[in-house]
C-alpha cells in the first residue's frame, strides 16, 4: 500500500496534537503514560514530537484517556486554526448541535 504524502495542514495538525499531549502530560514520565495507555514509549515520543502526524484514532483515544483529556477537547485544539481552509463536506468537524457524546469522534459523511 502506498501512502500519499501528508499535506502541510496534516503536518501542522500533528504538531498541535503532539504539543497538546506534551502539555497535558506535564511532569508525568513518558514511560508511565505510554504503559498506562498501552502504547510503546517510542510511539508516544513520536506523536509528541510531531513525527507521527496522523496517529491511529484508538492510540489518540487511549493516550487522551490516560491524560484525562476529552476527545472533544483534543479535536477542538488540533482542528481550530485550519477550519476555514478545509473544503465543505470534508467531514472534519462536528455538525452543529452535536455535543460529540458517544464515540468522541467527528461524524463521518
Amino acid at each position: 500500500m502506498v501512502r500519499l504524502p501528508l499535506t502541510a495542514a496534516e503536518v501542522e495538525r500533528g504538531q498541535r496534537l503532539g504539543a497538546l499531549l506534551r502539555r497535558a502530560r506535564g511532569e508525568r514520565p513518558m514511560l508511565g503514560v505510554a504503559l498506562d495507555a498501552r502504547v510503546s514509549p517510542e510511539t508516544l515520543r513520536k506523536i509528541e514530537s510531531g513525527r507521527v502526524a496522523t496517529p491511529a484514532f484508538p492510540t489518540v483515544a487511549a493516550i487522551a484517556g490516560v491524560l484525562g483529556i476529552s476527545l472533544d477537547a483534543v479535536w477542538a485544539e488540533i482542528s481550530g486554526p485550519e477550519r476555514g481552509v478545509e473544503p465543505a463536506g470534508s467531514g472534519h468537524g462536528l455538525p452543529v448541535g452535536t455535543s460529540g457524546a458517544g464515540s468522541g469522534r467527528p461524524t463521518e459523511h
